[in-house]
C-alpha cells in the first residue's frame, strides 16, 4: 500500500508538471498553416549541358523542331528569366567582331551623360585598325556623347569607340574595365584585346557570352534606345549627314525584311570572325535574345536570316521546351560556403547544387529561404515530457525495490 501510494504521488506530480509545460507547436503534418508558404522549387538545369558540342534542346510534346542553321555557334534565350531555350556550341570561343561593342557599351555608357559635349583631340583617333568601319569623327570637332554613341551603334564606328574610350580612362584601361565587366556578368569565354572588336590575337567571345551581353543591355533603357535607332543625323561642324543602322533586321536594307518587334542590339563582321549578330525582339509579354556567330552558308546576309529563324522558333517553342542552361551568373563561392555553414548548423541536407552557370536564383541572388519560426519545437523541448515520465517511473520502481528489501530484512 505504501509503494502504491508513493507511485500514485509520483505519477500525480509528474502529471501536474506535464500540464505546466508548454505544448509543442503543431507541425506541418497536422494540416495547420504555419509561417510563410514555401516558394516553388526552381527547375534544375544540367550545368554541363551547354558545354557539350552540337545542338542542345529538350523539347516537350508538341514543341517545334529547332531550325537547321549553318552558324558555328548560336544561343536562343528568354531575356526575362535568362533561361536558354536551345543552343549550339554555346561556349565555343570565336572572334566576336563588332558584337564586342555591346560589352563596350555596357562598360562605358555610365561614364558620361548623353548631353555632355567633347572636342576630339588628334591623339584620340590614333591606332584605329586599317579597314575599320568609321562614322566620320574628326579632330577638333565637338560632339555630344549621344552623337558618339549613335556612331557606335548605327555605323559601328571604331573612331567613335576610340574617342569614348579615351574619355573613359584610355584604351588600356577600357580593355581592363571590359574584361572585369564580362566576368561580373558571368561571361567567362570572353577575352578582350581591342575594345572596338577589331580582330586581334587571342580576342574571343562565345554565343553564350554575347547573349549575356545582349540580355544585360536590355536592362538599360539608354542602351536599348541606341541599339534600336534606325536612322540619325551625325554632326560635321556646321552641318550634319544621315547615318543608318547597319543591322538589316532593324532597317530592312539590302532585301532583308525587318523583324517585327526587333530591339536591335549589335551586328559585326571581320574577315576573321565572319558575320556575327546579337538580336533581341519582343512579342506580346515575351522578349528573346539570340546570338549567332559565323554562318557557313548563304553569304553575308545569312546571319540575319538565321537569327530570324531562331527568333521565330523561340517564340513558338516558349513554354514547350525545358531550359538547357541559364545566362545568369554562377553561384559564388561565398554563397556556397554560406549554404555549407547553414547545413552544419541546422543538420538538414543541402539543396541540390545548381548549374555551374546559374540556372536560377540561389542563396545570395534573390531566392530567400523562409525564416524558421522562433517558437518551433526543438528536439530537446519536445522530448522533455517523455524524459520526465521515464524518470518518474524509474524512481517509483527503485522505491518499491528498496521497500521490498527492507521488509525482507525485517
Amino acid at each position: 500500500m505504501i509503494v502504491t501510494s508513493a507511485v500514485r504521488h509520483i505519477v500525480a506530480g509528474t502529471a501536474a508538471l506535464l500540464f505546466t509545460l508548454p505544448v509543442p507547436a503543431a507541425t506541418a503534418s497536422s494540416g495547420a498553416s504555419v509561417g510563410e508558404p514555401t516558394p516553388p522549387v526552381r527547375q534544375y538545369v544540367d550545368p554541363a549541358r551547354l558545354d557539350r558540342q552540337g545542338t542542345q534542346v529538350q523539347r516537350l510534346p508538341g514543341a517545334p523542331r529547332v531550325p537547321s542553321v549553318s552558324a558555328l555557334s548560336w544561343v536562343v534565350a528568354d531575356a526575362a528569366t535568362g533561361e536558354v531555350l536551345a543552343a549550339r556550341n554555346a561556349h565555343r570561343r570565336l572572334p566576336p567582331a563588332s558584337t564586342l561593342k555591346a560589352l563596350f557599351a555596357l562598360t562605358a555608357l555610365p561614364h558620361h551623360e548623353p548631353s555632355e559635349q567633347h572636342t576630339v583631340a588628334d591623339a584620340e583617333l590614333t591606332g584605329i585598325g586599317a579597314g575599320s568601319s568609321l562614322v566620320g569623327v574628326k579632330e577638333g570637332y565637338t560632339y555630344k556623347v549621344s552623337d558618339l554613341w549613335n556612331g557606335v551603334f548605327l555605323s559601328s564606328g571604331n573612331d567613335a569607340v576610340h574617342v569614348l574610350a579615351a574619355m573613359s580612362g584610355g584604351w588600356e584601361s577600357m580593355t581592363r574595365q571590359m574584361q572585369d565587366k564580362a566576368r561580373a556578368l558571368g561571361a567567362r569565354d570572353t577575352h578582350v584585346v581591342s575594345p572596338d572588336g577589331y580582330d586581334a590575337p587571342d580576342q574571343v567571345s562565345s554565343a553564350f557570352d554575347l547573349a549575356v551581353f545582349g540580355r544585360a543591355g536590355l536592362q538599360d533603357p539608354e542602351f536599348v534606345r541606341y541599339s534600336s535607332t534606325r536612322y540619325a543625323d551625325f554632326p560635321a561642324g556646321t552641318w550634319s549627314y544621315g547615318i543608318a543602322n547597319t543591322n538589316r533586321l532593324l532597317t530592312g536594307a539590302d532585301g532583308v525584311d525587318r523583324y517585327p518587334g526587333l530591339l536591335g542590339i549589335k551586328n559585326g563582321y571581320t574577315s576573321n570572325a565572319g558575320n556575327t549578330l546579337i538580336s533581341a525582339a519582343k512579342r506580346g509579354d515575351r522578349t528573346l535574345v539570340v546570338s549567332v556567330m559565323n554562318p557557313q552558308e548563304g553569304g553575308g546576309l545569312a546571319v540575319y536570316e538565321e537569327a530570324r529563324s531562331l527568333l521565330d522558333w523561340g517564340f513558338e517553342a516558349a513554354g514547350r521546351v525545358r531550359p538547357v542552361g541559364s545566362l545568369l551568373p554562377a553561384r559564388t563561392k561565398a554563397a556556397a560556403r554560406s549554404d555549407a555553414q547553414a547545413v552544419a548548423v541546422s543538420g538538414r541536407a543541402a539543396p541540390a547544387a545548381g548549374p555551374a552557370r546559374g540556372s536560377g536564383p540561389a542563396r545570395g541572388s534573390g531566392a530567400v529561404a523562409a525564416p524558421e519560426r522562433e517558437d518551433a519545437p526543438s528536439g530537446v523541448s519536445a522530448g522533455l515530457p517523455l524524459a520526465l515520465v521515464a524518470s518518474a517511473c524509474a524512481a517509483a520502481i527503485a522505491l518499491w525495490g528498496w521497500r521490498r528489501r527492507a521488509a525482507h530484512r525485517g
